[in-house]
């Protein structure tokens, strides 16, 4: 009698061990597919393998990241793609993130024609990224423009002053780490500071007339740093086609020979997989499958993820900004 009772609770704790097995390898199979289904939200889906129109989205502050940049060279090694609707919603960003965007969207126009289409703002920077379209189209209230290079710096050793602290330092010349916040800025620094701007502003300036058309007297109603409604960037040549996607796909029928009624078909950054939850999807349903230990160790994946975004992004308060 002993020993079948001892088989059956043998037998009981072989199925539950067996039952948590299961259920690791549950949640396993989950996580590889909703990785597979990520990949496949990549430039290698099924429905980019056929001829469509591949809309580029710029959203936010211009870095010119590497995944961005890479996003741009597979469209334009795509023989799939037969044109690009690069749609613009931003303020801008860095000087150089947006040089960098707008060479390789350069690069791009020379093997299939883009069109800017802007959405509430393309300023500054983003309006580089427009720059580099063969057309620009805009809804008639969308904000263009923004001609400027913007440096900014806080000042704070008053601030010191008057806490009483003090910062020493020891520098091999006057304009070395000037400003730097700590003591009043001096001219000679600001006049450091002004040439760099300029440098940066001619040269934002000479791509706007180069890629607009525009002689000198045209390029000084643009070029003050103000912004513009697509309404008046028309006649000023900062918009060429008043309208949204649709006027934009007109155009590339009428002007570039593509073909009508091809699919616009979005091409997007690969997501981290935290980008898209699913770390935190993971976590979630390794808690309810009662594997604490694992659930934990995904939550700390996550949380370490969200810092490095948050660093990265933090890191763009420097230096030049174009917007």
């Amino acid at each position: 009698m002993t020993a079948t009772t001892d088989y059956l609770l043998d037998r009981r704790r072989l199925r539950r061990k067996l039952g948590w097995w299961r259920m690791g390898a549950i949640v396993a199979a989950v996580i590889a597919a909703l990785i597979a289904l990520s990949r496949l939200s990549g430039a290698d889906s099924p429905d980019k393998l056929t001829p469509h129109v591949a809309r580029l989205s710029l959203q936010g502050v211009i870095t010119g990241d590497k995944d961005t940049i890479d996003l741009i060279k597979k469209i334009g090694e795509s023989s799939q793609a037969k044109a690009v609707l690069l749609t613009i919603d931003s303020p801008g960003g860095t000087t150089t993130g947006a040089e960098r965007l707008y060479n390789e969207l350069r690069r791009l126009g020379e093997k299939k024609p883009v069109v800017a289409v802007v959405g509430t703002v393309a300023a500054s920077g983003a309006y580089i990224a427009a720059l580099a379209a063969n057309t620009i189209v805009a809804e008639s209230n969308s904000l263009v423009g923004s001609v400027g290079v913007l440096f900014q710096f806080p000042n704070f050793y008053k601030l010191l002053e008057n806490v009483g602290v003090k910062v020493e330092e020891v520098k091999s010349s006057p304009l070395k780490a000037a400003p730097n916040g700590y003591e009043p800025t001096s001219e000679a620094a600001k006049a450091a500071i002004a040439n760099l701007v300029a440098d940066s502003y001619g040269w934002f300036k000479d791509l706007v007339k180069q890629r607009r058309g525009l002689d000198d007297a045209e390029l000084a109603k643009v070029a003050d740093g103000r912004v513009f409604t697509a309404r008046q960037g028309v006649p000023l040549k900062l918009v060429d086609i008043i309208g949204g996607e649709r006027e934009a796909i007109v155009w590339l029928e009428t002007n570039k020979n593509i073909a009508k009624d091809l699919p616009i078909r979005d091409w997007k950054k690969k997501s981290s997989i935290e980008r898209l939850g699913l770390v935190e999807g993971a976590a979630a349903l390794a808690r309810v499958a009662g594997l604490a230990a694992i659930a934990e160790v995904l939550d700390q994946a996550a949380s370490a993820e969200r810092s490095a975004s948050l660093d990265g992004l933090l890191a763009i308060w420097q230096g030049f900004d174009a917007r």
